[in-house]
């Protein structure tokens, strides 16, 4: 019987089952993310490196390096992307094109989805105070900034949504929880300066209910 700890090492096996230095796994992780036009999930990254490679400490490392640099490894959800450093954005707005304007109903109905998902048609259509046309949602499904969500165990299990990944990176979101509050929405010019509504008994005006005035929908977005 031949004693194991005596065989003579085996350079091809070794190749194929040692992990890659922490160093090429770092270089990985950045083509990776570089060469992605979308986010790339640590899972993902796992898939694509050779076996025994660490994707989470890898590009915790990238991220710490690129810190300060023109562009920065953002955390999008559970996925990780490059992009162009928070504080240089105005470098690209001449790139940006704006294909289309939401209508006020999609803009007041994709805050209710934000801020109060899992939400279903009906619980919108209760905050909005009036009925939410199937062409809104269906411009919201199709930018990709909701989707839909679990059914809810309730009579006729309707079906709720809830913000995407894609939805979170066009804000430079990591989760819902970054979300701005309402003073900063209105100062971006996202909600109207109105006045905010009557403060409860713990005068907390934080929430979503009431904000919006009662306004039809479009038959269609625009």
């Amino acid at each position: 019987m031949t004693d194991a700890s005596n065989a003579p090492e085996d350079p091809i096996r070794d190749s194929l089952f040692e992990a890659p230095p922490q160093g090429e796994q770092e270089r990985m992780v950045e083509a990776i993310l570089f060469a992605s036009a979308e986010p790339v999930s640590v899972a993902d990254m796992n898939a694509r490196m050779p076996h025994g490679s660490d994707a989470s400490v890898a590009v915790r490392a990238v991220q710490k390096r690129y810190e300060g640099r023109g562009v920065a490894v953002v955390k999008v959800g559970e996925a990780w992307a490059i992009r162009t450093a928070a504080d240089l954005g105005f470098l690209m707005q001449k790139e940006t094109v704006e294909v289309r304007k939401l209508s006020r109903a999609a803009v007041e109905t994709l805050a209710i989805v934000a801020y109060h998902q899992p939400v279903t048609r009906a619980e919108i259509e209760e905050i909005r105070g009036v009925s939410v046309s199937r062409g809104t949602i269906d411009q919201l499904l199709e930018l990709e900034w909701i989707r839909f969500g679990r059914r809810r165990m309730t009579p006729g299990r309707p079906v709720t949504f809830v913000v995407t990944e894609k939805f979170l990176d066009h804000f430079g979101l990591e989760s819902a929880r970054d979300l701005p509050g309402l003073q900063e929405l209105r100062s971006a010019g996202l909600l109207e300066s109105r006045p905010p509504p009557d403060e409860g008994e713990d005068g907390d005006t934080s929430t979503q209910d009431g904000l919006f005035d009662a306004e039809e929908d479009e038959k269609s977005p625009r």
